[in-house]
Order: C-alpha cells, then sequence, then structure tokens
C-alpha cells in the first residue's frame, strides 16, 4: 500500500548554488534574491489595521475562560497612545523599554508601541525575576541596559524583583495590582492618552537600522548579552519566512502559540509572523509540562491552527493526547498546513505518531519540519520544507542568506551572512567581534552534514555544538550533538533530553532529564508515587537499562555507544546558565554545575546508576 502524501499546501521554491574555495570552505546561497519588504515591521501593522480593521490580531483567555480579542484596528489606537506616552517620558534606544512579565496583550502592544516611535525594547525572562533567588542576572541586566521604563502585568508578583534590581526613579507601569509604597503607572491610564503629531514624526523617523529591540542570550558563560535585533532584521527575516510559507500569503496565519517572547523563536518568528501576514495569534497559557499541557490541549480543542510550534516534549504530550481524543486531532488537523519543531531533536517514535495521527485523521501526511537559527539571525536563517524520512534536516538557506561552511577537524562550522544578522550585542564590542569572521559571517557555533553528500539542495543535518564536543580516555573524539539525539530517540520516549558525560572517561554516559508521563505509565499505582519513588521504581529503571542496552547494541564504537546513565531529580537551572536562549540545555554548563552527578555516574557502586544490560559488543 502506497504511503500517504502530503497534505497540499504552497511553499516555496528555491534555487541553490554552492561552491568550494580553495581552503576547504563551502559557500551556499540561494539564487533566487530576496523580495522587497518594508523599512519597519510596524508598517505591517498600519496596513493591515488600513485594510481590515476589524480582523481579530490577537487573542488571550480572559478571567472568565473567554478569549479577550483585539482587532487590528483596536492594536493600531493603543500603539499610538503608548507611543505617545513613551515619548512624553523621554524614553529611548538609550533608555529602553523592559518587560519583564510573560506573553499576554498588554505586553504585546507595549512591545510595539515603542517600536512604532523609534523606542527599544526588550522582553526579560520572567524566571529572572519570579524562579531566580538571587535576582543577579536581572540586576546586570538593568545596569547594562538603563531603562526608561518597566512594564509588568501584575505588579505585585514582580514587586521582589523590581524592589531587588530597578532604582526607584524608573517608572513602572502595570495592567493591575499596583505595588505598595512605589508609585506606578496604570496601563489604562497610558492608553488613555492622545496621540499627537509627534508620533507620526517619529514613526515617519523609523528606518532599516533604527532598532527595534534587544534579545537577551542565556548568559551561560558570564553575564547575558543583549542582542541588537534592527528593523531591518526583522522585517527581511519576515520576508523570508513569507517567501517559504508562501501559503500565508494568501491565507492569513491561525497560531495557538505559548513559547515566551523573550525568545527569538516565538519573539520574534512567530509574533512578526502572525503581524507580517495579518494573521490571527492565540496566546496559549500552557505549556509542555504535566501541568500546564492541559490548558494547550483546551485551546487546541477549539482552535484549529494554520502552523504549529512545538518542542519535541510538547510535541509527544500531544499525541499522547490526540490517541485518546479524537476531537481533539480532529480539531488540531482541520486545517493545518505545516508543523514545525525546535529547541531540541525530535525522537522518531513522535515524528511517526504525529504521521500516522495525520493519516488517521485527515487521509495526508501534514510536513513537519525544523530549521536552524539563533537569536542573532533573527532567528529564520535556514529551513527544511522537503519530506523527509526522519527528523532532523534543517534544511538551506533563506533568500537573501549565504551559508559558509568551514573545515573544524572532521566537522564542517556554519556561518551565516545576511540582512537578518545582528550587528553585534549592545554595549558590548569585546563579544561583538568575537562573533564574526574576518569576511563579516557571523558564527553560528553549530557543526552541519550534508543530507546528501555533494548535493546541498537536500539541505543539512545539525551535526552538533562544537564547543560541545569532546574525547574520551582513548582520545576519540565523541560528536555530542548526533550522540544525544540519538540516544534520546533509542530511549523511546522515556526521556526528555540527555547531557553527555564521559570527557576522559574509557566509556560514555549520560545524565537523563525524565519524561514523567511516559516513566509512570510503566508503573502500577503510578498516581499514588510521587515523581522521587516513581524514578528509583524497578520497572523505570529496567525499562531504561533495556533501552540502553539496544541502544550499545547499534552504536559502531566507544564514541558512539552510552553505557550508563543516571536519571536528574533537579530541572536545569536558569539561574546557572543551564539553559540556553534557544530554550536548550546548556551540555558544558550542567556538567560543569553537576559535577557530583557526573561523579556518581563514573563510580562503579553508585546504586543510582542504570547500565545498559547487554554486552557491550568490542570497539
Amino acid at each position: 500500500m502506497a504511503t500517504p502524501g502530503l497534505r497540499d499546501v504552497k511553499l516555496w521554491s528555491p534555487h541553490i548554488e554552492w561552491t568550494e574555495r580553495d581552503d576547504g570552505s563551502i559557500l551556499v546561497w540561494r539564487t533566487d534574491p530576496l523580495g522587497p519588504h518594508p523599512d519597519k515591521i510596524n508598517e505591517r501593522l498600519v496596513h493591515w489595521a488600513g485594510i481590515d480593521p476589524g480582523r481579530t490580531w490577537m487573542a488571550e483567555r480572559g478571567g472568565n475562560g473567554a478569549w479577550v480579542r483585539v482587532s487590528y484596528g483596536e492594536c493600531l489606537a493603543r500603539v499610538r497612545a503608548i507611543g505617545q506616552k513613551l515619548l512624553d517620558l523621554g524614553l529611548s534606544v538609550d533608555r529602553p523599554l523592559l518587560i519583564l512579565s510573560e506573553n499576554s496583550l498588554d505586553h504585546a502592544v507595549m512591545a510595539l508601541g515603542a517600536q512604532h516611535v523609534g523606542i527599544a525594547s526588550a522582553a526579560i525572562s520572567s524566571a529572572y525575576s519570579l524562579v531566580s533567588t538571587d535576582h543577579g542576572k536581572l540586576r546586570e541586566i538593568v545596569e547594562r541596559m538603563t531603562p526608561g521604563m518597566i512594564f509588568v502585568a501584575d505588579g505585585q508578583r514582580f514587586e521582589r524583583a523590581i524592589a531587588a534590581a530597578v532604582d526607584p526613579s524608573v517608572p513602572v507601569v502595570v495592567s493591575r495590582n499596583p505595588m505598595p509604597g512605589r508609585a506606578c503607572l496604570m496601563l489604562d491610564d497610558v492608553l488613555a492618552t492622545v496621540p499627537t503629531a509627534d508620533v507620526d514624526r517619529a514613526y515617519d523617523a523609523v528606518g532599516p537600522d533604527t532598532i527595534a529591540k534587544f534579545l537577551f542570550t542565556s548568559g551561560t558563560t558570564g553575564s547575558p548579552k543583549a542582542v541588537i535585533q534592527t528593523q531591518r532584521m526583522l522585517t527581511s527575516n519576515q520576508e523570508m519566512v513569507a517567501d517559504c510559507y508562501a501559503y500565508m500569503r494568501d491565507e492569513p496565519p491561525v497560531v495557538v502559540d505559548w513559547a515566551p517572547w523573550n525568545h527569538t523563536a516565538a519573539g520574534n518568528k512567530v509574533f512578526n509572523l502572525v503581524l507580517y501576514n495579518g494573521g490571527t495569534y492565540y496566546i496559549d497559557g500552557g505549556k509542555p509540562s504535566p501541568k500546564l499541557m492541559g490548558e494547550t490541549i483546551r485551546n487546541l480543542r477549539e482552535i484549529s491552527p494554520t502552523w504549529y510550534f512545538n518542542v519535541p516534549a510538547g510535541y509527544e504530550m500531544l499525541v499522547d493526547a490526540m490517541e485518546r481524543d479524537e476531537a481533539l486531532r480532529t480539531r488540531f488537523f482541520a486545517n493545518l498546513k505545516l508543523m514545525m519543531y525546535a529547541g531540541a531533536g525530535m525522537a522518531q517514535h513522535t515524528w511517526d505518531r504525529l504521521n500516522g495521527l495525520a493519516v488517521e485523521t485527515i487521509g495526508h501526511r501534514v510536513l513537519l519540519a525544523t530549521g536552524l537559527g539563533a537569536t542573532e539571525t533573527g532567528p529564520f536563517a535556514l529551513k527544511c520544507s522537503e519530506e523527509q524520512e526522519r527528523a532532523g534536516n534543517v534544511g538551506i538557506p533563506a533568500q537573501g542568506v549565504i551559508l559558509k561552511l568551514v573545515p573544524d577537524q572532521d566537522k564542517l562550522e556554519a556561518r551565516l551572512k545576511g540582512p537578518n544578522i545582528t550587528p553585534g550585542y549592545w554595549r558590548d564590542p569585546e563579544h561583538t567581534a568575537e562573533v564574526f569572521d574576518e569576511e563579516g559571517f557571523y558564527k553560528l557555533g553549530d557543526a552541519l552534514r550534508f543530507a546528501v553528500p555533494g548535493d546541498p539542495e537536500k539541505g543539512f543535518f545539525f551535526d552538533g555544538r562544537l564547543a560541545e564536543n569532546f574525547k574520551l580516555e582513548t582520545g576519540t573524539w565523541v560528536a555530542v550533538g548526533a550522540l544525544r539525539t540519538k540516544l534520546v530517540n533509542d530511549l523511546d520516549g522515556l526521556v526528555r533530553d540527555a547531557v553527555i558525560a564521559g570527557e576522559n572517561q574509557r566509556e560514555l554516559g549520560a545524565l537523563l532529564l525524565p519524561f514523567m508521563p511516559k516513566l509512570r505509565s510503566l508503573v502500577a499505582g503510578a498516581d499514588k508515587l510521587s515523581d522521587a519513588e516513581i524514578l528509583a521504581h524497578d520497572s523505570v529503571r529496567a525499562r531504561l537499562a533495556e533501552r540502553l542496552g539496544i541502544h550499545a547494541a547499534q552504536a559502531t564504537g566507544s564514541a558512539t555507544r552510552v553505557m550508563r546513565a543516571l536519571l536528574m531529580t533537579e530541572e536545569p537551572s536558569l539561574d546557572r546558565g543551564e539553559i540556553t536562549d534557544k530554550g536548550s540545555i546548556n551540555q558544558r554548563a550542567v556538567l560543569r554545575n553537576r559535577g557530583d552527578l557526573v561523579a556518581a555516574l563514573f563510580s562503579d557502586d553508585d546504586p543510582r546508576v542504570i547500565r545498559a544490560h547487554r554486552k557491550e559488543p568490542a570497539a
């Protein structure tokens, strides 16, 4: 029986050229040039507000559970009022707007209001305020940025963080619950500001080189770095996106998304993808976690997206729910044209189950794809749009982007140049100089390999972070990125991710981040047991040992074979730099910070260590 084809969807038709230089470096680029794009992203807001002011731009759940909607026309009116108030208070690129709270309608209009009049904003991870115990990174950010205003939705939730990190002279705008003892502006009063001709003059002065916003890296090797995001970066990047997802030019996208706007994936790509193409953004208050995934599922029972993003762990949870809920999968796949994943490698079983559910529901598969980019690239840089049999192909360069592959030992280091590339880090010339080569290419830090040797049109596979690789005791190099993906896949949904260890050891081990719903399914009476009891349960340990054995038996040598593992009981720490700005695990930081776990992993007598139960094949 023939495999059902993909749902028909209009995507790009790229033309690729490439050349190999005498020094071994390879250049890959699109021959079809980047199309025209606006000078500033808010031109698209003005456009849609002009031609269809009543169209829903964004919606979020209200206190009663109903969707609260804001139209394009209403958005523009709020943006102009905010812009006037920020001008009145003297904000500028040197005194930007800092947004500390999570995704919300109010967050969105504040950011667009600043952009509208040429004032930069920066969305800061709420974890720096609400999870951090010392607010150290928040203080560093405030000191570097010298903000002219702080915005939080709920003043009292952020009271402690603001008191610890923000000078009392800096005005704070809140949607609700002003902080006792500190003067606060209410957002409703800001929205009542009457715009003047100053707003129009400031808007007209915004150009391609105007700084639109700052996005922060995770600060894994020091203080978080503020990545400059110019208007040119945002608009050129969205034209690249519109070229790739060509159907959006004819069909404004409908998006249901949870990812935080302080990360480039959602804060730039998804947020602006909707705005650029006149779509509708439903803010998902859920998250790919056992406690919050239910909210995502609730939203997807009501709203049919045309483009959908999630991390692999989120897809795993969604698949579990859709296999039990016909109404959910019917609604999810009804209008879906494309699914995207990022943040980690997708396990093959998740890939296959998604495809199977799509075929069962609509009679066709839906394109499931990923790409490659960074905060410094807008983020859209490489994208895979061709049908794949397995996960991992990150695709080809977008229009206007040149990919340079530079030999590094047995790897090819990826570097990028294009209008979507940042000019650098704010007030940090030293780090700016470090990340660009002599030709002005941004050094991504990732390695790539040809999907089909000698044929760049077939795309590239991610081949690990160069800084993550290490040598075994034998001197053999370990390609960590590819091995992590393979291990997670071989463990068949039991873990969300893995940290590979073994530098200067005789064999490899891994610290595993458990996927609790799957582990609980292995244990009878799991609902009466704590997470710690589940992780220590014989059934869980036996299944992991079995899957490790299967993994080890498939390996080609010691550098591709993980022989021992230890389950992590604590989540990676944001404060300690163990989560990157891409939302993925920082391998080096975890190994550095969790030296006690690494020592236990390679101990011969620690009862927590799980060993592959099959005999190790000869190297």
